[in-house]
């Protein structure tokens, strides 16, 4: 490179960065700047917490869905909870509604090191909790609300507490803000102005404070102020590294009305308010695009949906994932040990990376703040596999194509979301790669030989081939066929195999951490 070839290349670095410095606007154009953090494109896996008052009841009808849409089910559709909630409560609203079960979300037996420890011991990077779901309980240090865990219940600073142990475990910490979807919570539409259910109202004139939990129940300007002001006390008080925003249906159910265009405004000053304050910080702070629709352009924040899978590599994209079915503690998935095996976690985690995401697995603990054991063994189980095979995920990056099955190369397509389970065939591989390096992921293994077709039009010069985790070597051969390799003799297989295949240099075109 000439001298200046250099120059042009070193002023237009110079450049990106006064940019990336610069102030955001509250434009999405200014807020797409918003780099990826390093933290966050190379952490790949990330723990996602719903823990609230819905914890106590710990259960949506017929066992089925997400646990913590009882506080709208449970008056939407009355009758289906009233045997449930006379059994466990001894009556149902409006004599004993949601905002009695906040006194019993004691958060007696919690122990945020605890929690933080086994995060650290999953092999996760970061830890994001619900501060507050869409019912309208807060789980910080609040002056906005007296429905909040510091006054009411648990009595502490849930958020508080966890980001200092998560912190000292060297993991980043974000925050979880539910409330975009508050005003409807307790409501039968979703529409800027509702009228609460029958037994809600019913609550409020029994308890006029629980208004303040309940309601209000109208995109008002207020509603407005009052939802920018709880952000930005979660902002100022724990710096969070990344802000998590649930999607926001009446942005396009009510597109059309003024207050939406407010709210959608208030929103765009909100986030490139955090960004600026991560600068402020010398953080490097980051945020999501969720939602069916997406709530922002395409291209601002990382997308995300429930669930979410792609079927080709995709732009960077987060995967928020249930351990089971449901978000929040749902007590028959723990009775039941109906949680995602081990095996599927670790497919799933390998899937997602393989197509340039991150995957942010939730959990749900029980009300008095203990995780159900069998959430706690998989965790250590995914931990115990990235031990010996995360320099395939951690700082990875995607191949050319994210895998093959049965012998076939996956073909790219548009992107697809589904949230349905992980398709996995008779024998399923998955890849990922670093400079000089492709890692070959077998989500099979049973000690046969592993064929690979993608490698049939390999033309760079492969110099050696392993097994992570094992000191026995490799037997392969490259062919016109394929790359056919075969496992050492009576290596321990658990979960899925990484076989890393180093080569000379690298002329492949990677998508990279982008």
């Amino acid at each position: 490179m000439n001298r200046i070839s250099l120059l042009f290349v070193t002023l237009t670095i110079m450049m990106q960065c006064v940019i990336a410095q610069a102030p955001y606007q509250a434009t999405w154009e200014s807020i797409a700047r918003a780099p990826v953090p390093q933290w966050w494109g190379q952490g790949k896996f990330g723990i996602f917490i719903h823990w609230g008052p819905y914890s106590v009841a710990g259960y949506k009808y017929r066992n089925r869905g997400y646990a913590e849409a009882i506080t709208s089910d449970l008056y939407k559709n009355p009758d289906n909870y009233l045997e449930f909630m006379t059994a466990k409560f001894g009556a149902a609203p409006p004599e004993f509604g949601y905002k009695d079960m906040v006194p019993l979300f004691k958060a007696d037996k919690w122990d945020p090191a605890a929690w933080a420890k086994l995060f650290k011991e999953s092999g996760a990077r970061y830890v994001i909790p619900t501060g507050e779901h869409h019912d309208g309980f807060v789980l910080w240090d609040s002056d906005l609300t007296p429905w909040t865990a510091t006054k009411k219940g648990p009595m502490r600073d849930l958020i508080g507490d966890l980001a200092n142990a998560v912190r000292a475990e060297g993991l980043k910490f974000g925050v979880s803000y539910h409330r975009e979807r508050h005003p409807n919570r307790f409501t039968s539409e979703f529409i800027v102005d509702a009228e609460p259910f029958e037994q809600v109202a019913e609550e409020i004139r029994r308890m006029p404070e629980s208004e303040s939990l309940y309601g209000p129940f109208q995109y008002s300007d207020e509603f407005i102020q009052d939802y920018v002001a709880r952000w930005v006390e979660i902002q100022n008080q724990y710096r969070p590294d990344f802000m998590w925003i649930d999607d926001v249906p009446i942005f396009y159910r009510a597109a059309d009305d003024p207050q939406v265009d407010k709210f959608q405004i208030a929103f765009r000053k909100m986030i490139a308010g955090y960004l600026n304050a991560g600068q402020k910080w010398g953080k490097e702070v980051y945020f999501n695009n969720k939602g069916k629709q997406a709530n922002w352009p395409l291209g601002v924040g990382c997308r995300e949906a429930d669930n979410l899978q792609m079927e080709t590599i995709g732009p960077r994209w987060q995967n928020p994932a249930t351990l089971g079915t449901s978000y929040a503690y749902m007590a028959t998935e723990e009775e039941g040990d109906l949680y995602k095996s081990s095996s599927e976690l670790v497919w799933l985690l390998c899937d997602v990376v393989s197509k340039n995401g991150n995957l942010l697995l939730n959990i749900g603990p029980r009300a008095d703040g203990t995780i159900p054991e069998g959430m706690q063994r998989r965790l250590r189980d995914m931990g115990a596999w990235l031990e010996l095979n995360g320099e395939a995920i951690y700082g990875s990056s995607p191949w050319k194509v994210f895998g093959e099955h049965e012998g076939e190369i996956v073909e790219e397509e548009d992107v697809f979301y589904t949230k349905h389970a992980m398709r996995v065939h008779e024998r399923e591989i998955r890849f990922t790669t670093k400079p000089g390096a492709i890692y070959v992921i077998d989500l099979q293994p049973n000690g046969s030989n592993v064929s690979l077709k993608t490698f049939a039009e390999f033309d760079e010069t492969i110099e050696s081939i392993s097994l992570l985790g094992s000191e026995r070597p490799v037997q392969w051969n490259l062919t016109s066929s394929g790359l056919v390799l075969t496992p050492p003799h009576g290596a321990a297989l658990r979960h899925a195999a990484v076989y890393k295949v180093t080569y000379e240099e690298s002329k492949n075109e990677l998508i990279g951490n982008q």
